[in-house]
C-alpha cells in the first residue's frame, strides 16, 4: 500500500470542508458531495469528512485525492460506514481496488472533479494515458462501494456491528 499523503491547508479544513459538509448535511449535495463517516480505527467513534461518490457505469466508487488519510485507514479497518446525505443515511462496505482496477475510475473522477482536486494528481488530467495513470495509481486509494440492504434494522450501530 502507498502511504502518500498530501495534509490539508487551513483553508481546505476550516473553510471549505466545513461548508461543505454543512450543505451536506442540510440535503444539499455539491457536484456529488457526500458526507463520509466511519468508525475511528482506535476510538471507535464515528469520524465525518465530505467526499465525492463517483458513480461511474452503475457502480459507485470513494477516491482518496490525497492519498492514504486518515478516513482511507480507518475505512480499511472498519470495512465499510455511512454516505450521509440531508436525512438520507446509506450504510455501506467498501472492496479496495488493485492498482490496475483503478485506471477508469481514476480517469473519469479526474475528468468530473479535476476543477476541485487537479492540483493533487501531478499533472495527470482526464486527457492522460493509461501509463500516466498507472504510474501514479498506488497512490490514490480507490475504494467501491457497496451498498448494505436494510431489513428494518433497529439502529446504525447494530447495522454496522459486523463491519
Amino acid at each position: 500500500m502507498a502511504t502518500r499523503y498530501v495534509q490539508p491547508g487551513w483553508l481546505t479544513r476550516q473553510v471549505f470542508n466545513r461548508t461543505i459538509r454543512r450543505l451536506t448535511r442540510w440535503g444539499i449535495s455539491v457536484a456529488g458531495s457526500r458526507e463520509l463517516r466511519v468508525r475511528g480505527r482506535v476510538s471507535g467513534e464515528w469520524r465525518s469528512t465530505p467526499v465525492n461518490l463517483l458513480d461511474l457505469e452503475g457502480e459507485r466508487y470513494l477516491v482518496a485525492p490525497r492519498g492514504v488519510t486518515q478516513w482511507v485507514r480507518n475505512i480499511r479497518a472498519a470495512g465499510g460506514g455511512e454516505l450521509r446525505v440531508g436525512r438520507r443515511t446509506e450504510q455501506f462496505v467498501v472492496t479496495e481496488l488493485e492498482d490496475d482496477e483503478k485506471l477508469p475510475v481514476l480517469r473519469e473522477y479526474v475528468r468530473r472533479w479535476g476543477w476541485e482536486v487537479g492540483a493533487f494528481f501531478e499533472g495527470i488530467d482526464k486527457h492522460s494515458t493509461n501509463e500516466q495513470l498507472a504510474a501514479v495509481a498506488d497512490g490514490f486509494p480507490v475504494f467501491h462501494v457497496t451498498p448494505i440492504e436494510s431489513s428494518g434494522s433497529p439502529g446504525r450501530d447494530s447495522a454496522l456491528s459486523r463491519l
